[in-house]
């Protein structure tokens, strides 16, 4: 565990050797434009929540980082693959330990699944311990004539529709961190603390899954995998002699979007004199506030963190290029995963050119696929929804296209829960358009349920499996080939 160092207390020497440019500061981003900010009308209370976070210990730490830097290296190499989910926004209403154990349970079961299938290590990435600021398409909401300021996340004010709700309150970062710390606390304990062990497999299916065709493959998968696990116990390979088969790393993330709470938790590392923003293990820039010369790019390049990028449509390849020498300018694997998220029917044309140009230039990247933010709609019945049929197409565009271009299709992001919505329509559960209403309980995007979650972790797990054994057959053909 390596030690923090209180910026307030370091002093301009170590802000000159830790900074990735001689420019650059925690606060260098005030002077740059800012998109999706909340504007607090309580400056002196801004400033005094700031002051408070500055002092309160650190969530994550500098070596975890690096360590998940070091796993995503692999996946830039092909070696290993990203999955990353989790909420499309933390609330503080529904902060409970039930609710964090099912989603870690349900990503620990997508592991086990894709690892199956890929035949690669799946390194574990949480949308979790931090996701509360979300970007909104406008400043303002407006419902039966009355116009108030959208919500953007429980960290900055509340969803309910009301003036007091919506005006942005500086105290909700504190809510947001003291959240923060208790979720990492428990994710901690469910990691290293027996949870994840593998003999705990078929402990981790929810009880609304198990009625449905993910959850009787799932079954046969933990069967497969007891006995692989009471074979190795008989060559003396147990929990207590390989760690790797009792605990597992699971690292946390989320979208660097609100930045005086990301700027109060950003210190120096005692071991290497680096910036880090001690909030979550992996950042990232939201399609909305990557611009090169803006307030969110500029904060994330100075922070030794893995970042990520999400690219949209609307991304060109000149700008993702320069995207990525500002945000990685020593090409260094896994620094950046670049998250693409076109939408279904995009996928194909907008993907490819920009697939291509980095592959052109060298650059070092983990490419990984968003299938959720480019395939949202409104139904027939009024509720923002997403079809899991277009959620699947963009999955297998995304590898068509890593395939025709010859490069590594490096992981998947998913917005999920462990309950039991209906936010999804479709899926082997069939959810409809009418039963939308049944349990509808997002503040912000419509979320995978935990069935859709593992279904289409089979479904991918699949996809792997039969492009690892095409790559099998081809390498043995060549070995014959080269022996005669």
């Amino acid at each position: 565990m390596t030690a923090i160092q209180d910026p307030s207390r370091t002093g301009a020497k170590a802000q000159s050797r830790s900074s990735s440019a001689a420019d650059w500061t925690p606060t260098s981003w005030r002077g740059r434009p800012a998109e999706q900010m909340p504007v607090y009308p309580d400056a002196a209370g801004l400033a005094g929540a700031e002051a408070r976070l500055r002092r309160y210990p650190p969530l994550v730490f500098a070596g975890e980082a690096r360590k998940l830097k070091a796993a995503l290296a692999k996946i830039a190499n092909g070696e290993a693959f990203l999955l990353q989910g989790g909420d499309c926004a933390e609330s503080f209403v529904d902060f409970t330990a039930n609710n964090i154990r099912d989603m870690f349970r349900v990503l620990l079961q997508m592991a086990v699944v894709l690892t199956y299938g890929a035949g690669v290590p799946v390194v574990k990435v949480g949308r979790m311990a931090g996701q509360f600021a979300k970007p909104r398409s406008s400043n303002i909401e407006k419902i039966d004539g009355l116009e108030l300021p959208s919500y953007r996340g429980d960290n900055v004010n509340g969803f309910e529709f009301t003036a007091e709700a919506r005006q942005p309150d500086p105290e909700r970062m504190v809510q947001a961190y003291n959240q923060a710390a208790a979720t990492l606390n428990l994710l901690r304990a469910f990691a290293q603390g027996g949870y994840a062990d593998l003999h705990e497999v078929n402990r981790w299916n929810l009880d609304f899954v198990r009625n449905s065709p993910a959850s009787e493959r799932y079954h046969d998968l933990a069967a497969r995998l007891d006995e692989t696990l009471n074979f190795m116990a008989a060559c003396g390979l147990t929990s207590a002699t390989t760690p790797q088969i009792a605990e597992t790393d699971f690292f946390t993330s989320h979208e660097a979007l609100l930045l005086p709470y990301e700027e109060a938790l950003t210190r120096v590392d005692s071991t290497s004199g680096d910036w880090y923003d001690v909030s979550a293990h992996l950042l990232w820039v939201g399609d909305r506030t990557r611009q090169l010369d803006g307030a969110h790019v500029e904060f994330l390049r100075g922070v030794k963190n893995p970042l990520g990028m999400k690219c949209g449509p609307s991304l060109d390849t000149a700008d993702l290029l320069r995207l990525i020498d500002r945000l990685n300018p020593a090409n260094e694997a896994g620094r950046l995963v670049l998250i693409a998220r076109m939408g279904a029917d995009k996928v194909d044309t907008k993907l490819a050119p920009l697939i291509r140009a980095v592959a052109r230039e060298g650059r070092q990247v983990v490419w990984c696929c968003d299938p959720m933010h480019g395939n949202t709609v409104t139904s027939s019945n009024g509720y923002k929804t997403r079809l899991f049929d277009r959620i699947l197409a963009e999955v297998k565009g995304f590898f068509a296209v890593h395939e025709a271009e010859g490069t590594y299709a490096g992981g998947v992001h998913f917005e999920m829960t462990g309950q039991d919505v209906t936010e999804c329509v479709g899926g082997a559960q069939a959810i409809s358009e009418a039963g939308l209403a049944d349990r509808y309980h997002t503040h912000c995007d419509p979320r995978l349920n935990a069935s859709q979650a593992l279904e289409l972790a089979f479904l991918l797990a699949d996809a792997l499996k039969k492009k690892r054994n095409a790559l099998l057959v081809a390498e043995r053909a060549h070995h014959v080939s080269a022996a005669e």
